[in-house]
């Protein structure tokens, strides 16, 4: 399950469950049309604190997606999740697309405040890694 809202920031996603190739398929034709006429500049707030990790195809998929969110003006964006593994595989996908330096992983199970540092992040570029506790760097190669 996919959804995609327009926000002050820009856009907020949602996903969560399984998702199959075919509706992250499907999630990449619904952001091209809902970009079309955005502001060249925008911030993205995702909620991934009920997905499952992402098969291979769907995976390439969201690698699209990422692609064209930073094509359209996308300038930063923050990642919430209750996931170790979602959150391993999506930073891999970041460094992949090119978009790591300026997305932000918010653990919701660690950081009760997860929806305002995220927001703070996009509107006022205050980097919730500056106010979260010591983590180590997962580098994947």
């Amino acid at each position: 399950m996919y959804q995609i809202e327009k926000t002050h920031y820009g856009v907020r996603l949602t996903f969560a469950q399984t998702i199959s190739k075919e509706e992250m398929s499907q999630w990449v034709l619904d952001s091209e049309k809902f970009l079309e006429d955005f502001p060249s500049e925008f911030g993205v707030f995702v909620d991934m604190r009920d997905l499952k990790p992402l098969t291979r195809e769907a995976e390439q998929e969201m690698n699209k997606g990422q692609r064209l969110f930073k094509e359209k003006g996308m300038i930063r964006s923050v990642v919430i999740l209750n996931s170790a593994i979602v959150t391993m595989q999506f930073k891999r996908i970041a460094q992949e697309t090119g978009i790591y330096d300026w997305e932000r992983y918010i653990n919701a199970k660690a950081e009760p405040n997860w929806q305002k540092m995220g927001e703070n992040w996009l509107t006022k570029a205050i980097d919730p890694d500056k106010f979260a506790p010591a983590r180590p760097s997962i580098v994947m190669k």
